[in-house]
């Protein structure tokens, strides 16, 4: 999506916005690609708590084949008939059921949140493997890079407070750290300051592996960092080093660290009551084990990659992360926190148009997947939609917001050889009002 592509992206959510009623990475510190696969693309106000249905896939229960026709004679160009609310749950579970036992995925979960308030949410597979638990509602996940959008909430909010301005030179709000002086804080939002990743320095992982229960510091991460990519402004290059610095401009300028600010900002007032910043915080309720595999067969027994510490995937690697990865939630805060965010309900109207505006300055760069300020702007089946996805080793996790219908989707799972966009993608196919009921899972 460039030029007159994006420029139609940004007019249609800034539209729709105003619309609105109020394979398996050899790499442990691999976090979320910005390529998605699989598809052609995809005042804190709180309101009282909605209806939620909550499915879980059984292991043999048929599921309820699409509507049924009418009995009257067709019209001569038959219109497609709308699902009922039964139809599109059963076809929704099916789906999820049908994807992970064909990607052979330990256990995953979705949720949708719909214009009304109501919200689905379908669970399959194992949590625990070993333990035989399976994943419920409940079940938390690393959200890995979808903590993004948290940290780019809170840069906005407090530029927005005015403890800084986005277009400031970030090396002066994070002193004893060499960064270029050219560097603006919107820059590391958009990721294009040109710094390189760290994470994808080959040195990192085997010392990540090696004792996964050990507590890195930013410092420690920072040595990692390899040589720029370009100057500053002059590209676009996903780095998550860029986020790892913003961790530490929010921390220094709302005086407090990270799930400080998260919890009195956000999680709290929008009731996100599972979602929590690992190490830093407590579990707030159970948590998904997560896997690897031995080869990239499907008959590849799942290896667990817990560390014994309560954090997933393992504890060095989500400290080492620093503020681009550490959050843990459920689909369920993740679909309702898109929702709030990009619905309006987080930041100032500035700010939240600010997010989906930028696309429009990275485009100059033909980046490999449309970003703005912390979101990635991917269109499903010619809807436009803001959001993350997110890659650890043993997790991964994707969240999608379409303005024009207030739908947020997410969907999280407890392994990284597979995308789960194709299965977003299809769930949006069900849930978008007056949807056809599409052929049944098998």
């Amino acid at each position: 999506m460039a030029g007159a592509g994006v420029a139609a992206f940004v007019a249609g959510a800034a539209l729709a916005f105003a619309s609105m009623p109020g394979a398996t990475s050899p790499r442990a510190a691999a976090l979320s690609s910005p390529q998605p696969s699989g598809t052609a693309a995809p005042s804190t106000r709180v309101d009282s708590p909605p209806p939620t249905t909550t499915l879980t896939a059984p292991p043999t229960q048929p599921v309820a084949s699409g509507p049924v026709p009418s009995t009257s004679a067709p019209p001569p160009t038959p219109s497609p008939t709308p699902l009922t609310p039964e139809q599109r749950d059963a076809l929704l579970l099916a789906e999820l059921e049908k994807f992970r036992t064909a990607q052979a995925v330990p256990g995953i979960t979705a949720t949708i949140q719909f214009p009304d308030g109501a919200r689905w949410t379908g669970a399959s597979g194992l949590a625990d493997v070993a333990g035989k638990r399976p994943v419920t509602a409940r079940t938390a996940f690393a959200a890995a890079s979808v903590s993004k959008t948290f940290l780019a909430a809170l840069i906005l909010q407090l530029a927005h407070e005015g403890r800084f301005h986005i277009a400031d030179r970030a090396y002066r709000y994070l002193p004893g750290i060499a960064i270029d002086r050219r560097i603006t804080i919107r820059m590391l939002l958009d990721h294009t300051s040109g710094l390189g990743d760290f994470f994808l320095n080959p040195k990192i992982d085997p010392l990540l592996q090696r004792d996964r229960a050990r507590i890195w510091t930013t410092t420690e991460s920072l040595r990692f960092v390899p040589k720029r990519v370009f100057a500053p402004g002059r590209g676009w290059y996903y780095s998550n080093t860029n986020y790892l610095l913003l961790g530490l401009i929010a921390e220094r300028a709302g005086h407090a660290s990270l799930g400080e600010q998260y919890r009195e900002r956000f999680f709290e007032p929008l009731d996100l009551t599972r979602t929590y910043v690992q190490v830093e915080e407590q579990r707030r309720g159970p948590l998904a084990t997560a896997y690897r595999f031995e080869g990239p067969g499907k008959k590849r027994r799942p290896i667990s990659l817990a560390d014994g510490t309560g954090v997933a995937p393992f504890r060095s690697v989500i400290t080492a992360a620093g503020g681009a990865a550490p959050i843990a939630s459920t689909t369920d805060d993740l679909a309702r926190w898109a929702r709030a965010l990009y619905g309006g309900q987080v930041l100032d109207p500035a700010s939240t148009a600010a997010i989906s505006g930028d696309v429009l300055a990275t485009a100059t760069f033909k980046p490999r997947i449309p970003y703005g300020l912390g979101a990635q702007a991917i269109s499903i089946d010619g809807l436009a939609t803001l959001g993350h996805s997110g890659r650890l080793l043993g997790s991964r996790a994707i969240v999608r917001y379409f303005p024009a219908s207030g739908i947020s989707i997410a969907v999280a799972t407890n392994q990284s050889r597979t995308d789960p966009a194709p299965l977003l993608a299809r769930l949006a196919l069900i849930a978008v009002p007056g949807a056809v009921a599409p052929p049944l899972a098998h």
